[in-house]
C-alpha cells in the first residue's frame, strides 16, 4: 500500500491499550484530524514474551470498560474491533484486514510492551504505513525528568520538583462527538468469548457492588471528588473509614479519565491549597512508579537496589501466607484490608502500607508474593505501581522507607482507626483467636535479617 494514497478515502487505525476512553485521547484525536474512516481496536496480548498476564480482577474491570467503551463508539459510529493474540502479529493482520494506511496509539511504558511498539513502528512503517504515538498516560514522559547528571531520580521529592519544574502539562483535549466509522465491518471477537468474568466460581459479588467501569462513571466520580472530599483530603486521606480517598486508581490505571484532566480540573477548584497539593502529589507518585519502572523494567521480579538479592528470606511458610490472603493472621487492621480487597479489589492506601510490612518484617515472606497477590485481587494494579510500592515498603526500592521503619498494625488502627469503624466494618467482629504472629518478636527477627543486607554492603 502506497504512503501517498489519499488520506480523504483511506482507513485509520486506533489501537487502544490502557486508555480506554474518548475524551483526552491524542491518538484518537490524531486520527479524526487526519481524516477518513476511523476503525478503533483492542488486542488481548497474553502471549508475547515478557507481557504480564492480567489478574483476575483486573480482568473482571477490563471486560466492563470495554464493553462501555464499545457502547460509547458505536453511538458516534465507529466499531471496536476486538482480537486476542500477539499483539505484533495481530495489528499487522488487522491494518491488512481494514486496508489500512495509518495506525495511532498513546505510549506504553514497560519494557516488553515498549519493544512490541517498536517493532511495529518499524515493520509498519516499512509497508509504508503512517504510524505516531503520543503521550497520553503520564503527565511528564519518563526520558525528560533528569537529574543534574543525566541520571534517573531515585528519591520522590526531587523527582517532583524537576517534573513542576518543566513545561506544565498539555490541557486535555475534548471527547468526539461523531467519529466516521470504516465502511465495511472487519471481523471481531465476542467480548464474551474471552472469559473475563468469574464463573466458576463467580466470586465478583463485591466488584460488581462496588464498581461501574466505564469512562462516564469515572467522570463523575472525579467531579464527585473534586466536589465532596477533596476539601478534606489532605486532613482525612490517612483514616480509612473517612471516605476521603479519590478512588480514581482503576480509573487512571485503565485510562478512563486521563492524569491531564484529573490535572486541570482540580487546579480549577478552589479548594485549600493543603489538600490540592497533597492530592497532585499522589499523580506524582504514580508517575515516579512509571518512571522507575521505565528505567528498570525487571521491577517485578528484581529489588531495585541489589543488596537487598543478600536478605534471607526463610522457607515459605504458606500456611502463613493464605492466613494473611485471607485475613485470618488475627491481626485486626491487617485482616480488615485484607477482606476489603478480596471484597472490592481495592484497599486503602494506608493499610496496604500495613498489611504489606506485616507480611514482610513480621511475617518475613519475600514482598514478591504479596506483590503477584495484589496484582490478582486489584482491580488498581499495574505494572508500574504494584511492584514499586511493594518495593517501597520491603525496603528494597526506590526511595524506599528506611527497613527498620516497620509499622506496627496495632498502633496504626490506634491513630488512624480509632474508633474501629473501618475494622468493624470488614471483619464484623469475626477474628481468629489469636495474631499467628508475634509482633515484637517478629520486628526484632527482621532486624536481625536485615543485618545480612547491612553486611554485604
Amino acid at each position: 500500500m502506497s504512503g501517498q494514497q489519499s488520506t480523504a478515502a483511506s482507513t485509520s487505525i486506533v489501537w487502544f491499550r490502557d486508555d480506554l476512553r474518548l475524551a483526552d485521547n491524542p491518538a484518537l484525536h490524531a486520527a479524526l484530524e487526519r481524516g477518513g474512516p476511523v476503525l478503533c481496536l483492542f488486542v488481548l496480548d497474553e502471549q508475547s514474551p515478557g507481557v504480564r498476564p492480567l489478574g483476575g480482577a483486573a480482568k473482571w474491570w477490563l471486560h466492563h470498560s470495554l464493553a462501555s467503551l464499545g457502547e460509547r463508539l458505536r453511538e458516534r459510529g465507529a466499531q471496536l474491533v476486538l482480537r486476542r493474540g500477539p499483539a505484533e502479529k495481530v495489528v499487522q493482520q488487522t491494518v491488512q484486514d481494514a486496508d489500512a494506511s495509518a495506525i495511532f496509539w498513546n505510549r506504553r511504558y514497560a519494557g516488553p510492551e515498549r519493544e512490541i511498539d517498536t517493532a511495529l513502528k518499524q515493520e509498519l512503517r516499512a509497508r509504508g504505513v503512517e504510524v505516531a504515538s503520543f503521550a497520553a498516560s503520564l503527565l511528564f514522559e519518563p526520558w525528560t525528568v533528569r537529574t543534574g547528571a543525566g541520571t534517573p531520580y531515585s528519591v520522590f521529592t526531587p523527582f517532583w520538583r524537576a517534573c513542576q519544574s518543566l513545561p506544565a502539562p498539555r490541557e486535555p483535549l475534548a471527547e468526539p462527538t461523531e467519529i466516521r466509522g470504516a465502511k465495511h465491518r472487519v471481523a471481531s471477537d465476542a467480548l464474551d468469548d474471552w472469559r473475563l468474568l468469574p464463573h466458576t466460581p463467580d466470586w465478583a459479588g463485591g466488584l460488581r457492588e462496588t464498581w461501574q467501569p466505564g469512562e462516564p462513571a469515572a467522570r463523575e466520580r472525579l467531579e464527585q471528588f473534586l466536589t465532596n472530599d477533596l476539601a478534606d483530603y489532605d486532613r482525612a486521606r490517612d483514616e480509612p473509614a473517612a471516605g476521603a480517598t479519590s478512588l480514581l486508581s482503576p480509573r487512571l490505571r485503565w485510562g478512563e479519565l486521563s492524569p491531564h484532566t484529573v490535572w486541570h480540573e482540580t487546579l480549577a477548584v478552589a479548594e485549600p491549597a493543603a489538600s490540592t497539593h497533597r492530592f497532585l502529589s499522589e499523580l506524582g507518585w504514580r508517575e515516579f512508579a512509571w518512571h522507575t519502572l521505565f528505567h528498570s523494567p525487571d521491577l517485578a521480579n528484581q529489588n531495585w537496589r541489589r543488596e537487598f538479592d543478600a536478605f534471607p528470606w526463610p522457607p515459605l511458610d504458606e500456611q502463613a501466607l493464605s492466613a494473611w490472603q485471607h485475613g485470618r493472621t488475627g491481626v485486626a487492621l491487617v485482616d480488615a484490608g485484607m477482606r476489603e480487597l478480596w471484597h472490592t479489589g481495592t484497599m486503602h492506601n494506608r493499610v496496604r502500607m500495613v498489611v504489606a510490612s506485616l507480611l514482610t518484617k513480621n511475617l518475613l515472606i519475600d514482598w514478591r508474593h504479596g506483590e503477584q497477590w495484589f496484582w490478582d485481587t486489584l482491580v488498581d494494579a499495574d505494572a508500574a505501581s504494584n511492584p514499586f510500592n511493594w518495593q517501597w515498603v520491603a525496603g528494597s526500592g526506590a526511595d524506599a522507607a528506611p527497613y527498620f521503619r516497620i509499622f506496627n498494625p496495632e498502633l496504626q488502627a490506634k491513630k488512624f482507626d480509632p474508633h474501629g469503624e473501618y475494622i468493624s466494618r470488614w471483619t464484623a467482629g469475626q477474628l481468629a483467636s489469636a495474631p499467628i504472629v508475634d509482633l515484637r518478636a517478629s520486628r526484632g527477627a527482621a532486624l536481625n535479617a536485615y543485618d545480612v543486607v547491612k553486611r554485604s554492603k
